[in-house]
C-alpha cells in the first residue's frame, strides 16, 4: 500500500543543509499496524510527514496505492490526503468552536459527500468510538481521552486507506493511553492499516512491526 524507495529529505538551516531522511526505503502492506520509533531528531516525524503527503521529498519514489505521489503538486497532494489518509495528532487538532459531531464531519466539507451521508457517517463513527452521549459537547467540555476518540472518528470519516497516528497517546495518562491503543488495535483487527509514531516502548508493543530510526535512517525492524 505504501512504498518508499530511496527517499531523501533535507532542509536548509541557515547555510547548513540538514538531511532529516537519508536514503530511506520502507514498504507497508495493507492492514499492517506499524510503529516508527526513534529519539528526537531521528527523522521519524519527517518520515511521517512524507508518508502523509504533508511534505515532499527532495528525491526518491513514494508510491501510495500505486500512485507516485513524490512529485505531485500541492493541489494534487491535498486531494490525495483527503481521499486516502486519516490523521491522528498528539494535540488532537479539534476546532474549539465545533462540537464533537461537527469536528468529526469536518473533512467531508472538502468532498462531494452529501449532507445526509455525512451525518450518517459521523453518527456511526461517534458511536463506534463510544461517544454518542458526548456528540454535542465541545472539546473543552471533554477529557483528553474523549478528545482523542473524536480525533480518531474524524480520521475515519473519509474511509481512508491508511491512518497515520503521530504520538497519539503523548498527552494522555497511562490508563487512557491503553484505552486509545485498544481502540486502534480493534480498528486494525477490522482491517484498517495504521502507521504510528511513538517514543514509548509499551505503546509500540501494540503494533505488529516496529521500525527504529536514528540520524535519518532506519537502523532496525
Amino acid at each position: 500500500m505504501l512504498a518508499l524507495s530511496n527517499i531523501i529529505k533535507s532542509f536548509q538551516n541557515g547555510e547548513e543543509t540538514v538531511t532529516a531522511i537519508n536514503n530511506v526505503s520502507l514498504t507497508i502492506q495493507e492492514n499492517e499496524f506499524v510503529a516508527i520509533m526513534g529519539s528526537s531528531g531521528s527523522g521519524k516525524s519527517t518520515l511521517m510527514n512524507v508518508l502523509g503527503c504533508l511534505d515532499t521529498p527532495n528525491s526518491g519514489i513514494y508510491m501510495l496505492n500505486n500512485e507516485d505521489v513524490a512529485a505531485m503538486s500541492d493541489d494534487a497532494l491535498s486531494k490525495i490526503r483527503n481521499k486516502h489518509i486519516g490523521f491522528i495528532f498528539q494535540t488532537f487538532h479539534l476546532l474549539p468552536k465545533l462540537d464533537a459531531f461537527e469536528n468529526v464531519k469536518l473533512p467531508l466539507r472538502y468532498s462531494d459527500i452529501d449532507e445526509n451521508e455525512a451525518d450518517k457517517r459521523a453518527n456511526v463513527l461517534i458511536d463506534r468510538v463510544g461517544l454518542s452521549h458526548r456528540k454535542h459537547h465541545k472539546p473543552f467540555e471533554m477529557s483528553g481521552g474523549q478528545r482523542q476518540r473524536v480525533a480518531i472518528a474524524r480520521a475515519l470519516i473519509n474511509q481512508p486507506s491508511v491512518i497515520l497516528a503521530d504520538e497519539p497517546t503523548g498527552n494522555l495518562d497511562s490508563k487512557t493511553s491503553n484505552e486509545i491503543m485498544e481502540l486502534l488495535t480493534e480498528l486494525h483487527e477490522q482491517g484498517q492499516t495504521i502507521v504510528m509514531v511513538t517514543h514509548e516502548d509499551e505503546i509500540a508493543e501494540y503494533a505488529q512491526r516496529v521500525v527504529h530510526m536514528k540520524d535519518g535512517v532506519i537502523i532496525s525492524e
